[in-house]
């Protein structure tokens, strides 16, 4: 039974509010984690979205509580309310509704803003009008602390973002036997990503009384690193091997599971007339070279040169040139032919997956399931690349920026993919294991203050909490998620499985440093560090939009005067409303 029971209604809004909070982190942050992945052909929308429902709400449920104390307590101290917990329970509440209405806000525009941003924001509002604005945490733990991250975790993260697609790209993409280097490589990537997981699991996965010795974790993390690499080897190399070495066009993906068998398979036959052997995916198709570029615009400036507004043929070739005189023949009137009856195209990879319409009327069972079934699934049913291309909020040359990024052999690339799933579901742990204290951490502590009427030191997050708020990241995702991850991606510079892969790995860890440190850390910021530092790799600083980077910037800079202003402002009126 809740010690303060008259204040039902105010807990009752925060729940709301807090489930609109975690929707929004997933509908607008959980594009950091796979728009790379879904940008570069790595997954699909409906692949992305499995993989990111399992992981995020792994990473809630397993790390979150961690980072979780430290937005409820670096931010202001909850002890400034002993004499009233009820405050506090309302100063959570309005941190929670400014944070939820501006993710709200920016999230319907696309605006791939800081869910970390937004609840600091609140927090600092909410405790300037009831406190005072010198009570907040300024020393060099507190809110400064919080600033240093998001400025020094873009750096970090475009850093090794560069680093390693530098090394990659020298090394790897760039040499006469750049297919078989990068076949080697994997176990190693895929030993390094799964270690600095496990790291974090065992690091700071959950409450220990006693500490874990240093060699025990070390060998947790080689154990589970080395285990996860060997299975690679086992089953998922040998398939690599027949499938693009052997170039075997009978190989299919449940062949995977017969490991080092798979090499004692026969020749592949000669393929059946008319039967089109399956092919290695195309991960740059739609994308210009430069050379095809230049040539393009170069025909489309000569077919201009040549044609008047009215389409009559310029005065060059009509005017009299002395005994020379140039006679056009007269146009020749096309012969009437039948029309041609219009052929049914599939207008984006999303509508392969649509069933069509039942047959019936409009309030039939089939038509109506069919309906809701289309509602319910319209945020995974998106054609995200098809979005990215176009330029309609800032005015770029995108076809120059993705022309000016080299363009690398597409076996490479399949091989990187494979990476890049590993790498992307690593980066939505992490995600899950970070943020979703941005949605938990002020509701756990409205939660503690309603139920016990008190301030306590800690606050044990339930599990029910947790769960609650990784199931609204995963809903939010699944619903809304593709609408920001349109903004990220080919958007900001052009993104293939390689440089897609160091993307995300480079960010991966520095979350999970900003979280083995209990820093607040955006992972927005993260990613979008990242991929410029990725993008700036190519050589080029045309090789990224930086009109979409300074856009970017702003919705950052914005957020935490806004929320606080929003927070602020609700908290004053109602603590200082006239009662009668």
């Amino acid at each position: 039974m809740p010690t303060l029971h008259q204040y039902d209604y105010i807990f009752a809004v925060s729940t709301i509010f807090a489930f609109l909070d975690a929707w929004n982190i997933g509908a607008n942050d959980v594009a950091n984690s796979f728009a790379t992945s879904v940008s570069s052909r790595s997954l699909t929308l409906k692949q992305a979205m499995a993989i990111a429902s399992v992981c995020e709400f792994s990473g809630s449920i397993a790390v979150g509580d961690r980072v979780a104390h430290t937005i409820r307590t670096q931010i202001i101290d909850p002890h400034l309310f002993d004499d009233a917990p009820a405050v506090l329970l309302l100063a959570m509440m309005c941190a929670i509704i400014a944070s939820s209405l501006f993710l709200t806000f920016a999230t319907r525009h696309g605006m791939p803003i800081s869910t970390t941003h937004s609840i600091v924001g609140g927090i600092v509002g909410a405790a300037t009008a009831s406190v005072g604005i010198d009570k907040i945490h300024w020393g060099w733990r507190g809110v400064p602390q919080v600033f240093a991250a998001w400025v020094i975790s873009p750096g970090i993260a475009g850093l090794f973002g560069a680093f390693m697609f530098f090394m990659t790209k020298k090394f790897v993409l760039t040499t006469p036997k750049a297919v078989m280097r990068a076949f080697y490589s994997i176990p190693a990537f895929t030993f390094l990503t799964v270690g600095c997981i496990v790291m974090l699991i065992v690091w700071k996965g959950s409450e220990r009384e006693v500490e874990t010795p240093t060699n025990i974790i070390l060998i947790a993390i080689f154990c589970a690193a080395g285990g996860v690499a060997a299975l690679q080897a086992c089953f998922i190399l040998p398939y690599l091997y027949v499938r693009i070495f052997r170039e075997d066009w009978t190989l299919r993906w449940y062949h995977a599971f017969l490991g080092p068998m798979i090499f004692n398979r026969p020749p592949p036959p000669p393929t059946p007339f008319g039967y089109v052997k399956p092919k290695i995916k195309d991960y740059y198709r739609g994308y210009l070279t430069a050379e095809e570029l230049a040539s393009l615009r170069a025909s489309q400036s000569l077919l201009q040169s040549i044609q008047t507004p009215n389409g009559e043929q310029p005065a060059e070739l009509t005017k009299d040139d002395g005994p020379d005189e140039l006679h056009l023949p007269p146009p020749a009137i096309p012969e009437e032919r039948p029309p041609t009856p219009p052929v049914e195209v599939c207008k984006n990879d999303a509508d392969n997956f649509i069933p069509p319409r039942p047959a019936g009327p409009w309030n039939s069972w089939a038509v109506l399931g069919w309906r809701v079934n289309r509602l319910l699934l319209r945020g995974i049913e998106q054609d995200v690349i098809s979005m990215q291309k176009r330029n309609l909020v800032l005015k770029w040359d995108l076809e120059d920026m993705h022309a000016r990024a080299t363009h690398y052999d597409n076996r490479v690339e399949f091989m990187y993919s494979t990476l890049q799933i590993l790498t992307a579901a690593a980066a939505s742990f992490t995600h899950g294991a970070n943020d979703v204290a941005n949605a938990i951490a002020p509701f756990a502590t409205a939660y503690e203050i309603w139920r016990s009427g008190k301030v306590d030191d800690m606050v044990n997050v339930p599990i029910w909490i947790l769960c609650m708020g990784g199931g609204a990241i995963v809903l939010g995702l699944l619903t809304y998620g593709y609408h920001v991850m349109r903004t990220l991606g080919n958007r900001l510079t052009l993104i293939s499985p390689s440089r897609g892969f160091c993307m995300e790995l480079s960010s991966a860890i520095t979350v999970l440093m900003a979280t083995r440190l209990s820093l607040p850390v955006s992972t927005t910021q993260c990613i979008t560090g990242a991929t410029v530092g990725v993008g700036l790799a190519n050589g080029d600083w045309k090789c990224i939009n930086p009109k979409l980077v300074a856009w970017i910037y702003f919705g950052w800079i914005i957020t935490v005067p806004v929320t606080a202003l929003i927070s602020g402002c609700l908290m004053g009126l109602i603590i200082n409303a006239p009662r009668w």
